[in-house]
């Protein structure tokens, strides 16, 4: 099953002409979950290459303008569009003052919209995979999310089965799900038998806006990829700690702390240029990534290989340049980053 992540907003507090603002979109099979939703989150899915797609789930991480402004227009455009699926928005409490405040703006929907707020722990359950809340750490309720796969069986051995007794056919496949079989003997052979080890399914962490803290460590040990906001560097420092957000160094000293496979820093404020931040990261936690928008990282089974970053352009090929994001400017707005 295809685990892609696709930076749809990167940018701090405010939209630049590179980097819209906070918005993640998690694509699991046929499932389409987004992490936070910044103002033009709708225009940015449609330049992505990946379309304004029917979300099944919005997770937001906390309720500062930047992370929810995006949601009314959405919201509207899939009821002028017929959509009658219902959609599940998750966020930390006042999420629900939230939604009646911009009521009026959203009008009537077709489609029924569940809010739910909430606290550490699961959030959603769905074909094979956990959506885990945890608290954060950025002045005001903050929630980072973990999407954790279940393990799966371990690899099936067809010469221990054939050894066993055990015919080529369909017990083949009870065995790969952990069922038992009796043979025609009478004997018994258990998935133990015939199956290694369990492989640890994969798991992607989103620390939302944040200082660095135990919740989000926590949350990311051993994980296949940590989305880690970075909206500074150490140069600014105070400010990090004043308005609770991260350093580039500090996110990539967590991730190596995590032991996590692939850290990836978004929420780049406007002060600082994404080269300073990578550079910075890096010297602590060796290939840290800053992603553009509309940048995927495709995550496999680990069997199968390591996270990769994949630039849209390489995606797109030559009609990137309809799609992709300006190109990056230097820093020169002094925002308020919230």
């Amino acid at each position: 099953m295809d685990l892609i992540i696709t930076f749809i907003g990167t940018s701090a507090s405010v939209p630049t002409a590179a980097r819209g603002t906070s918005a993640t979109l998690v694509s699991r099979g046929g499932r389409r979950w987004l992490v936070d939703c910044g103002e033009g989150t709708q225009r940015q899915l449609l330049r992505s290459g990946v379309g304004l797609v029917d979300v099944d789930l919005v997770l937001l991480t906390h309720l500062h303008g930047d992370h929810f402004l995006g949601l009314p227009g959405m919201l509207k455009t899939f009821g002028l569009r017929g959509r009658t699926e219902p959609l599940l928005i998750v966020g930390p409490d006042g999420l629900h003052a939230l939604m009646h405040t911009l009521q009026p703006l959203i009008g009537r929907l077709p489609f029924h919209l569940e809010v739910q707020e909430a606290g550490a722990g699961e959030v959603l359950r769905d074909d094979g995979v956990a959506v885990r809340a945890f608290h954060t750490d950025h002045g005001v309720r903050s929630l980072g999310y973990a999407l954790v796969e279940d393990d799966r069986p371990g690899a099936f051995d067809v010469d221990a089965a054939h050894a066993l007794g055990v015919p080529h056919g369909p017990q083949y496949g009870v065995l790969q799900r952990g069922g038992e079989v009796t043979l025609a003997s009478g004997a018994v052979v258990r998935p133990d038998q015939v199956l290694g080890e369990a492989r640890r399914g994969r798991v992607v962490v989103f620390s939302g806006d944040t200082r660095p803290c135990a919740g989000t460590r926590d949350a990311a040990r051993g994980a296949d990829l940590l989305v880690h906001e970075a909206t500074f560097t150490q140069d600014d420092a105070d400010r990090a700690v004043e308005t609770r957000h991260s350093t580039a160094r500090e996110a990539g000293l967590l991730a190596a702390e995590a032991g996590v496979r692939m850290l990836a820093l978004t929420h780049v404020s406007t002060r600082v240029a994404p080269r300073e931040v990578r550079r910075e990261a890096d010297a602590v936690f060796p290939g840290a990534t800053v992603p553009r928008d509309f940048d995927q990282v495709e995550i496999p089974f680990r069997e199968r290989g390591e996270p990769r970053l994949v630039p849209v352009q390489e995606r797109l090929g030559a009609s990137a340049r309809d799609h992709a994001a300006a190109p990056e400017a230097p820093a020169t707005l002094d925002d308020a980053t919230l």
